[in-house]
């Protein structure tokens, strides 16, 4: 196992990760399936599927931002691993972060 030195550095850098990747959107990218290019932004709320209208031009960046909440996803779970390790060392994270 890594020593607490070495979990609190990772710790660190996964925090600037996180805290970097922090302008995102959740869902997904659909086609509206009409003659003309439209696209539509779909998410589960309660349950229920939400669409929202992308313009166009905004397309390239809601695609960007939905990468980044799934890359978020991720470092969320290794920082999870990287606590519970230090946990495990008896690292007082609510104090000593």
């Amino acid at each position: 196992m890594p020593s607490v030195v070495t979990l609190k550095k990772r710790r660190g850098r996964l925090l600037g990760k996180i805290s970097g990747n922090l302008d995102f959107l959740v869902g997904s990218v659909s086609s509206k399936g009409l003659k003309y290019e439209a696209y539509n932004l779909t998410t589960k709320i309660d349950g229920k599927t939400k669409t929202k209208h992308i313009p166009i031009d905004m397309v390239p960046t809601v695609r960007q931002m939905i990468l980044r909440h799934k890359k978020l996803k991720e470092l969320i779970k290794e920082l999870g691993e990287v606590n519970w390790l230090l946990l495990r060392e008896g690292v007082d994270l609510e104090n000593n972060g």
